[in-house]
């Protein structure tokens, strides 16, 4: 995300390419105790999306877990989440994350990963302990698709959608809280095309991890004498219209580092007080100079207990961070797949970059380059819903990929239903592709509001 202005980031950078479907694996009946089922999410022919489920049905609380399985020759293991990976050939070994080791009587938690090849796991073992109350050298059952029924297009979610109270496609625009050329804007003159308002930005403080909000005095003289509660009066306006606010943390000049445990329990309370504060309905993470995903995870997940399962959880990453799933970024997205709400991945000041086909290079500020791209998101872990795509606001307000309003509908209409595509097809359709975002509302505002004018309406026609 821009403030003033910022170098391109150019480059070449492989994307990856998986196609998803359905296929379910079936398993005997489970034992009592703890037992670890297997299920294939997804199937494209070439490789499958797989998910275990730790499920404990013993009397006393599991305090830690680790499956283990083998894969057989010809089928390889990729990306993952939810979970740590050892392997050794084709012996694959998951034990918990730190966050998911405890496993209540009645319990359960799950991992999932994607894989190459058409085999399935076998010799499965929980803790040392036979998965599912079987011989564990037995490979578990093939599932089979009914041969009458023709595999549908476009894949449904692997989970649910977050209850986020959002619409199935909406607009999200962030709010300058500083002083540059665009115009400057109370949050309550926020126009009503957008949905979702993420305030720019929550900044950093002595506290490694913490981060702080207030008004900009800037701002504030600029507007002729605006505080932190004409602020939160303002946060509930929106909501009083049906909108949601945010509080991005991080942007182009934003330092907060989440490095270590104390500094994610740091970003855990600030966060949570900004929340309690000001009336936030969410966290956006910006952080445009480096994240650490393992411990960014940790901190959204003690927030979202905290808050509970109406948090908000969205992400801005530059292009280059969602090229692939080994990506910080992409794989803090992958490793909270289940409570993060949609990732707006800016696809602009980014020169060309390779899209999820690795065929060709597409150049920004094109509907290729969009669909190229949004697709690697959609074939490698997260769900079309907590895809969408960021373009900046017209004039001014990027230093590359400024598109005309009417490709952000053309790039939309591609993916969610295969029309009006470019040269680029993406290998399926994503009817649940979850909207747009622009940077930002000030610099829309600025541009006669033509970008939420004309994307905003468009969102309705989606399926």
């Amino acid at each position: 995300m821009r403030r003033r202005s910022r170098s391109l980031v150019l480059g070449l950078v492989a994307g990856l390419v998986a196609a998803l479907g359905v296929f379910w694996v079936s398993l005997p009946a489970f034992a009592a105790g703890p037992t670890a089922s297997f299920v294939k999410v997804s199937d494209w022919g070439s490789g499958w999306e797989g998910r275990y489920t730790i499920t404990n049905g013993g009397s006393s609380a599991l305090s830690s877990w680790s499956v283990v399985f083998d894969l057989p020759a010809g089928t390889s293991m990729g990306s993952y989440w939810d979970a740590l990976l050892s392997s050794s050939g084709q012996r694959h070994t998951f034990s918990n994350r730190s966050w998911n080791g405890s496993v209540p009587p009645g319990g359960s938690v799950s991992f999932g990963f994607l894989a190459t090849g058409s085999g399935s796991p076998v010799g499965c073992l929980l803790n040392g302990a036979p998965c599912g109350g079987v011989d564990p050298t037995t490979p578990p059952p093939t599932g089979t698709v009914n041969p009458t029924t023709p595999p549908p297009t476009t894949p449904p979610p692997t989970t649910q959608p977050p209850n986020d109270g959002l619409p199935r496609h909406f607009l999200t625009g962030y709010w300058h809280n500083f002083v540059n050329p665009a115009v400057e804007l109370r949050l309550r003159d926020v126009p009503a095309d957008y949905d979702l308002v993420a305030v720019a930005f929550a900044e950093a403080t002595s506290t490694p991890g913490a981060v702080t909000f207030g008004v900009d005095p800037g701002l504030s003289t600029a507007l002729g004498g605006y505080t932190n509660a004409d602020f939160k009066a303002d946060v509930q306006a929106l909501h009083a219209r049906g909108a949601k606010v945010i509080i991005s943390v991080g942007g182009e000049a934003g330092r907060v580092a989440v490095n270590d445990a104390n500094s994610a329990v740091n970003f855990s309370n600030t966060v949570y007080n900004l929340i309690q504060e000001y009336g936030f309905d969410g966290v956006d993470i910006d952080l445009e100079n480096g994240l650490n995903p393992t411990y960014m995870a940790q901190a959204l997940r003690s927030l979202r207990t905290r808050v509970g399962a109406g948090l908000i959880i969205t992400m801005a990453p530059q292009t280059i961070d969602m090229q692939s799933p080994t990506v910080s970024y992409f794989k803090l997205a992958l490793d909270i797949k289940d409570i993060l709400t949609v990732v707006h991945t800016q696809y602009y000041n980014s020169g060309s970059m390779l899209g999820c086909d690795r065929n060709a290079a597409y150049s920004q500020g094109t509907v290729n380059f969009m669909t190229a791209l949004a697709c690697i998101q959609t074939e490698n872990g997260l769900r079309p819903d907590q895809v969408a795509l960021g373009l900046p606001a017209g004039p001014g307000a990027a230093g590359g990929g400024v598109v005309a309003p009417a490709l952000v509908n053309q790039a939309l209409d591609c993916l969610a239903r295969a029309t009006n595509c470019g040269t680029f097809r993406p290998p399926n359709t994503y009817p649940g592709i979850r909207g747009a975002m622009t940077w930002s509302v000030n610099w829309d505002v600025s541009n006669g509001n033509n970008f939420a004018r004309t994307v905003k309406p468009h969102l309705a026609t989606l399926p």
